[in-house]
């Protein structure tokens, strides 16, 4: 990671640790769970070497970012700011957006509420959610697919750390990152057991050295898993916050990329929505989708170059 430059910016009330490399246009990354601004390595030395200025920080709760104590403290409202913040503190109007997972989610909260601060997104693996006028977030997963999916599994404080812990950090970490099961994670009912993936073994895939993994692992063994999950135990909260954007329409240009054996291509309908028609429907300028063959969730890290690729394609554009 030769030339990445750390630092700490304080943004909304918290202390949040970035990491960046080169100088020209903004290209800000959003990590997802479980990750950090380590899993766009990739993506900053490759961005940062064709003129862009690669901003990737540690999100709140998250590694060497600050964790606010209460659940409340997560909620759509108080991640955005923290980012608009930041925005603000690199003397720009707006960015290029790019973003996987929770940071994905994020991400549309950010051309929702703040559409004028984003130039372009490269969205990967988590679309548009529409918002459902008549029924929660949590409440409509748990009425899908039970109170053991992942997502439902995760609503109760300590709960779910306390399983983890059970595990151990390195284990939950491995057995996350590495995952090629498509479809809806289902964790055994009272503990993580195999958790999201049944047929871990020892050895790492390719995209994945013992180093990385290390990383990852240093970070959450200090911070605990509380403040990720908590991302989780406020998406019911989000629902009642973004009441005001029911039905809103996400102007900003978009190309979206995801794996084939993604786990949220590949449940929730995701599919239908994504080729259907209702995808293009909420995000007028959604300009192309990409489905990596043979690729799953992480596909930053797991396809790095391609998706660096991808993403200066459609950036350079504006």
């Amino acid at each position: 990671m030769e030339g990445v430059v750390h630092r700490t910016v304080e943004v909304n009330g918290i202390k949040m640790h970035v990491a960046e490399k080169g100088e020209g246009p903004v290209v800000l990354f959003l990590h997802g769970f479980p990750e950090l601004w380590y899993s766009w390595r990739h993506q900053i030395l490759a961005l940062a070497s064709r003129g862009y200025h690669a901003v990737a920080p540690d999100l709140r709760g998250f590694g060497d970012t600050e964790a606010p104590p209460s659940i409340s403290s997560y909620n759509c409202l108080h991640i955005v700011g923290d980012l608009v913040a930041l925005i603000d503190s690199l003397g720009v109007q707006q960015v290029f957006l790019v973003a996987h997972d929770w940071g994905a989610l994020i991400g549309w909260y950010l051309c929702m509420f703040r559409p004028d601060r984003v130039k372009a997104y490269v969205c990967l693996s988590v679309p548009f959610l529409r918002r459902n006028p008549d029924i929660k977030t949590v409440d409509g997963m748990r009425a899908v697919y039970g109170d053991d999916y992942y997502i439902c599994r995760f609503q109760k404080p300590g709960e779910m750390e306390a399983q983890m812990a059970d595990v151990g950090t390195e284990y939950v970490l491995k057995n996350i990152l590495t995952t090629r099961k498509p479809g809806p994670p289902i964790l055994p009912p009272g503990e993580f057991g195999t958790g999201f993936n049944p047929d871990m073994t020892d050895t790492l895939p390719s995209w994945l050295t013992e180093e990385d993994l290390a990383y990852y692992v240093s970070k959450f063994e200090k911070t605990g898993f509380t403040g990720a999950l908590n991302y989780y135990r406020n998406l019911n909260s989000n629902w009642e916050l973004t009441s005001p954007w029911s039905g809103v329409q996400i102007k900003v240009p978009i190309k979206f990329i995801t794996g084939e054996l993604d786990m949220v291509y590949t449940s929730l309908n995701t599919k239908d929505y994504i080729h259907g028609g209702g995808f293009k429907e909420d995000v007028p300028n959604l300009e192309e989708v990409i489905v990596q063959k043979g690729v799953a969730h992480f596909n930053n890290q797991e396809a790095a170059e391609e998706i660096s690729n991808y993403i200066y394609e459609f950036i350079k554009k504006f």
